[in-house]
């Protein structure tokens, strides 16, 4: 059997009891911070937030990409609009919005 017996002076003893009661108490100190109900309701919305920003983004790139793909059919690489898809276009715009107000005019009166 190996000789265990302990070769610290008391004050050494002491010195390491109270440095181990510093740990313990920071560490306790780090507990009751991470298990406080603010605190666990503040990493629910940081998630959260994480979260939303992070869809928001994506939506934001997919929105951006659908957008271009739009618009490159109505204008050229140069920036010239395209009138042989715009005018098709307005005009089939002005012939929805006519139908809706004739629609509209006719609940109406």
């Amino acid at each position: 059997m190996a000789d265990t017996a302990d070769t610290r002076t008391p004050a050494q003893i002491e010195a390491d009891i109270k440095r181990r009661r510093a740990v313990l108490a920071e560490t306790l100190d780090e507990i009751g911070v991470r298990v406080h109900p603010k605190t666990i309701v503040g990493d629910a919305k940081a998630r959260v937030v994480a979260n939303v920003d992070h869809t928001l983004g994506r939506t934001y790139v997919r929105v951006n990409r659908v957008v271009s793909e739009v618009k490159a059919q109505f204008v050229d690489e140069q920036g010239a609009p395209r009138l042989e898809r715009v005018v098709p276009a307005a005009l089939l715009v002005v012939g929805v919005v006519g139908l809706l107000t004739a629609t509209t005019r006719r609940r109406k009166g």
